[in-house]
């Protein structure tokens, strides 16, 4: 059986990119394809401690909060990606490995050794969606959504170092997208990305 496709979309909060992972999912969807839909942080009992502690405004130590990003990967690896990988699906993921670069790189860590180490153990992408959107305009889309803040993530000077990671990424398989347009421009562009990267890849 062909391998499936690992399409992953990246960027700093309330840059979109949720929004168009659900459409295209649809789009694939009336078009016969059956997309495993996921994310990172999971579920998972990893994922659950990562997002408490985002959301009681209490950073853990950088070092601490990196390893528990780790955990949560490797499960979600071993129990839904992989598989679905060798299952022949496209997997559609809101974010992957380069979440925790550019993350825990502004937490202070050494970004560059973050990707070494994540494309040394994880699978890697084989499209990468990274949606760019100055950080004031994102953190208004997320206060505008309203729900559940994430203190520890959510402020300015934080966003900032992230979207500067963003922005130095240098990763195969990389698409940058301008996400301060209308949300049907973006999409046109999101599903040209994808269907020239399924072509590629023969799925």
């Amino acid at each position: 059986m062909k391998r499936g496709i690992l399409i992953v979309f990246e960027g700093i909060d309330g840059c979109g990119k949720s929004t168009q992972l659900r459409r295209l999912a649809e789009s694939l969807r009336a078009r016969g394809r059956d997309p495993l839909v996921t994310r990172e942080p999971t579920e998972g009992p990893w994922g659950r401690r990562i997002r408490a502690m985002a959301r009681s405004g209490e950073a853990v130590e950088p070092e601490t909060e990196l390893a528990w990003f780790f955990e949560d990967r490797r499960q979600h690896m071993r129990e839904v990606v992989t598989p679905a990988l060798e299952a022949g699906r496209i997997v559609l993921s809101d974010r992957s490995y380069l979440s925790t670069v550019a993350y825990q790189g502004a937490r202070g860590l050494d970004a560059e050794k973050i990707l070494a180490d994540s494309e040394a153990e994880f699978e890697r992408p084989d499209l990468v969606l990274l949606f760019e959107l100055h950080p004031e305009a994102g953190l208004a889309r997320v206060d505008a959504r309203g729900g559940t803040s994430e203190p520890v993530f959510e402020n300015l000077p934080f966003q900032e170092r992230v979207a500067a990671i963003f922005a130095s990424l240098d990763v195969p398989g990389l698409v940058r997208i301008d996400a301060d347009r209308a949300e049907e421009a973006i999409a046109r562009d999101v599903e040209a990305a994808v269907d020239a990267a399924i072509e590629r890849a023969g799925a």
